[in-house]
């Protein structure tokens, strides 16, 4: 019996100990959780002592190569709450003082309580609960905001645009999303972010770096002033300002030109990569997505079926047509396919078993300079024809195909140039598998003939085909487009600093240099003639299955020693000649000049408003 006493006596012992034990670690995990997990608790016991108040840096603002200002900030405010520190107030006053409903109101506070809309939502940190009020709307809530617990205004800024030109191009700004936050640690909800354009791909440069001061509370939470003098803020740092390479000048007149028009313009400085101009048609005002009517005016512009939220510039793919013949001539002189002045006929057009692209009347045979000058689809047809089909070469089509489509991509088709604005589109150009994949492995140039004149399945970007224009003028080289000139206190990426040469030999690129001067000197590009300016030019009338033909134009200026490469690509414009070579005409002008002349004024209000749909085309008294 003393025994078993003994041994309960021992039990008891090691049952309480393991009880003392248990709750120690019970405590030590709870404290742990409190402490060390637990954002809420950490909130609160920082608000009770402290008010952490973010300060928002300056966004960088925009010049561009002239100096003019582009985009600014200008001051905005926002309505913070901490729904802890909320109190019993006259909320109809509230809302008539910030102008919304009371239904407003209520879906807003239950909106910021949501942990699904608003992850890491925590009732001791301030919340943003109404964003972009004027200086005017935020002197009258302050004068009242005493009436308010809880309340309190933050000092934000808002783009402001000194130009209706430049949306596409310059971007805009938005909300951050759930998705965004997530990736980067710095946003929080209600913080802005660039969403497309300059804004979108510079965001990291320009937003800065957010500051932050402790603000020191007493017992009843008012604010005393700064924890120990501000020894522990921290300066919000100024994001870089950034100088375009974009005319203004010249932007505002591209838009003007291509207004009722689907469409884009680039031009391009070929020495240096830069891009002069970058329009993009139909467009909008960048200061309708400002402010609190951004969701709703966005929304209208997503609607709209010429969809000119679109940057056609960099994300619109068309067929080059015949701008796409300069590429053809030089893959052909460097393989040895043809010389100079190696000649081919044309019978108003290629016959071939599987049909004829057509071709307008000139004189037959013809040498490379005069194909290139008339535009000459049987030309390239049969050069096309001798390099793929020849077994002396290559052993096989789908040998020759990859050495043509090789070439291409080195001229910058393809794929991506890698211009500094985000949503760029790499066009296509197919390779053999692609065609043994679609012909079963039975096909040769017959089957494909119509790329030889950019027909088919090519696609390329209006950036794509300016920059054609630039390498022609370089003869032989590009160095990757870009929007930004410089950037403060930084170096730009060397990717818009070095050259970039094609596969081709840069002697072939002056045969093709003087076919575009031939073009304009009494070719298909007599229209893109300006006097003491030597122009060199090539048309493109692309064929469009869904409607009227395309018009296009690729050029650069002057012949020797370039200062500019444009591409003009307008939607359903028919010849290359309606549209985009007094387009083009007029840009080089206004560039080259700095002014469009008297006589090219007429020219310049007949472009301007001349109304361009997918089906048919009107200029001013029903003049073609």
């Amino acid at each position: 019996m003393e025994i078993n006493t003994k041994y309960a006596f021992e039990n008891r012992r090691y049952v309480i100990g393991g009880v003392i034990v248990l709750v120690i670690l019970v405590f030590i995990v709870r404290l742990f959780f409190l402490q060390v997990v637990d954002n809420d608790y950490k909130a609160w016991a920082d608000s009770n002592a402290f008010l952490k108040k973010t300060l928002y840096p300056s966004r960088g603002i925009m010049y561009d190569r002239n100096g003019k200002l582009l985009v600014y900030n200008q001051p905005s405010y926002e309505v913070m709450v901490v729904m802890r520190e909320v109190q019993p107030f006259d909320t109809l006053d509230f809302c008539q003082i910030l102008n919304i409903s009371k239904e407003q109101f209520v879906k807003r506070i239950a909106d910021i309580k949501n942990r699904r809309l608003n992850p890491g939502y925590s009732s001791y940190v301030p919340q943003m609960f109404m964003n972009h009020l004027s200086a005017q709307e935020c002197g009258v809530l302050q004068e009242k905001l005493y009436k308010f617990p809880g309340f309190y205004v933050q000092n934000r800024t808002i783009r402001e645009y000194a130009y209706p030109n430049g949306a596409h191009l310059l971007g805009n700004l938005g909300e951050v999303s759930r998705g965004e936050i997530k990736k980067d640690a710095y946003y929080v909800p209600g913080d802005n972010k660039g969403k497309s354009g300059i804004e979108l791909s510079y965001e990291k440069i320009l937003r800065g770096e957010k500051g932050v001061e402790i603000l020191l509370r007493d017992a009843r939470g008012r604010i005393q002033g700064h924890y120990e003098d501000g020894k522990h803020d921290v300066a919000p740092v100024s994001g870089k300002n950034l100088k375009l390479a974009i005319d203004m000048d010249l932007q505002a007149l591209g838009e003007k030109l291509m207004r009722n028009k689907r469409g884009s313009i680039v031009m391009i400085e070929p020495k240096t990569g830069e891009i002069l101009c970058l329009v993009s048609s139909p467009s909008y005002d960048p200061a309708l997505l400002v402010g609190r009517q951004r969701g709703e005016n966005h929304a209208m512009l997503a609607k709209n079926s010429d969809n000119p939220l679109l940057n056609r510039a960099v994300m619109g793919t068309y067929p080059p047509g015949s701008t796409f013949k300069p590429t053809q001539a030089l893959i052909f002189l460097q393989e040895g396919v043809i010389t100079p002045e190696t000649r081919y006929t044309c019978a108003h057009g290629y016959t071939y078993r599987g049909g004829k692209p057509a071709c307008h009347g000139h004189a037959s045979p013809l040498d490379l300079s005069f194909a290139l000058a008339t535009s000459c689809n049987s030309y390239f047809c049969w050069g096309l024809h001798d390099m793929l089909d020849s077994r002396k070469r290559y052993p096989s089509v789908q040998d020759a195909f990859e050495v043509w489509k090789n070439y291409l991509v080195s001229m910058g088709y393809g794929y991506k140039l890698g211009v500094d604005l985000p949503g760029e589109k790499r066009g296509f150009i197919p390779n053999s598998k692609y065609y043994d994949k679609y012909y079963r492995k039975r096909w040769n140039s017959s089957t494909v003939i119509s790329i030889a004149i950019g027909q088919g399945e090519i696609l390329a970007t209006p950036l794509q085909i300016c920059n054609l224009a630039a390498t022609i003028a370089n003869r032989g080289y590009f160095i990757t487009p870009h929007v930004v000139k410089e950037i403060q206190d930084l170096p730009l990426d060397t990717l818009y600093t070095r050259r970039r040469y094609t596969a081709v030999d840069p002697v072939h690129y002056e045969v093709i240099a003087e076919g575009m001067r031939q073009a304009v000197l009494g070719g298909t590009c007599r229209g893109a003639a300006l006097p003491d300016i030597e122009v060199c030019g090539k048309t493109g009338t692309a064929e469009n299955p869904h409607g009227k033909d395309h018009s296009a134009f690729m050029g650069f200026a002057p012949y020797r020693d370039p200062e500019v490469a444009i591409c003009v690509y307008v939607e359903n414009g028919g010849f290359g000649a309606v549209y985009g070579v007094p387009i083009g005409k007029l840009m080089l002008e206004k560039y080259l000049k700095g002014e469009i002349s008297e006589e090219n004024k007429l020219l310049e209000e007949t472009m301007a408003n001349a109304v361009v749909s997918p089906n048919s085309l009107t200029l001013p008294d029903g003049e073609l």
